[in-house]
Order: structure tokens, then sequence, then C-alpha cells
């Protein structure tokens, strides 16, 4: 068991009016939709770490563009004992035209409507939809008209 916080980093892939976001397969946020993102592997930088995530769990291929905020992630078991400590790194990321397929330890894999997210229509980790925000704000708002290749099943209607 570790005894420090994991760096870990979140790729925002924002495309038109739609985000990338995966399904989690595993621990921590299992089953529930979030950016995709992972640990940073040793002698990688945040930036590299976000596009390599981004990649092994959607097929996308991006460019770091920029940090767009950090914080930390704490799951307690029932006793409040740490089971997960990580400092997340959220990176914006740019890809042209992107179809994402689910990989790695993604369940599932879709480009999801900014309102969608926005609106808390799907079960989502903590903060998705602020750091969304966040990113909207960054790139000076959504451009271009995008549809879906690929809808959630569990989208709330």
């Amino acid at each position: 068991m570790n005894t420090f916080p994991r760096l870990g980093v979140l790729a925002v892939c924002v495309y038109g009016d739609h985000v990338v976001m995966v399904k989690r397969r595993n621990p921590p946020d299992q089953g529930l939709w979030g950016f995709p993102g992972g640990k940073v592997e040793w002698g990688e930088t945040v930036e590299q770490g976000a596009v390599r995530e981004l990649h092994e769990e959607t097929g996308i291929i991006a460019t770091a563009r920029a940090i767009i905020d950090h914080g930390d992630a704490i799951t307690r078991d029932g006793n409040g004992d740490v089971i997960f400590h990580y400092h997340l790194i959220a990176v914006l990321c740019d890809a042209h035209d992107p179809q994402p397929i689910s990989g790695d330890d993604a369940e599932d894999a879709a480009l999801v409507h900014v309102d969608t997210v926005l609106s808390n229509r799907l079960a989502m980790s903590a903060g998705v939809d602020a750091l969304l925000t966040k990113a909207i704000a960054q790139t000076g708002g959504l451009g271009g008209r995008r549809t879906a290749t690929h809808r959630p099943k569990d989208v709330a209607p």
C-alpha cells in the first residue's frame, strides 16, 4: 500500500459541442463516466501521460494544449482508511475528428454532448461538470457542430 499520493492525469478533449468520456471498468469510480486518465508513468511529463491515457482508453490520437486544473481525489473505506489517493492534473487535449473506441480499462467510450454532462444526466465521477466548464472557458467556448458517433446507453432521459 502506498503511503503517498500517486500522480494522475485526466485528458479533457472537447470537440465541437461534445466531449470525449469513458465509463470506468475498475475502481476507483468503477461504473462512472469521466474523462480518460490514469497514472503518470516514470519519466513521462503530465502532458505526455494525458495524451497516452487518452489513446489507451479511447484510441484517439491527440496533442496536449494546456493544464486546466489540479486537485486531490481521495477514496476512503468504511473505517475511514485511505484506499486511493491521487493528485490529478487535468490537461486540455486537441484531437482532429475523434472517434472513441473503448480500450484498456474503459468499459465504454463516447462523444457525449456537453449539455448531457452539465445537466448531470450521466452517473459521473465527482467534479466532471465543473472541470468541463473550466475547459470550455479556457477554449473560448464551444465551436462547430458535431453529431455523436456513439451515445452512452445510460444517459438519463
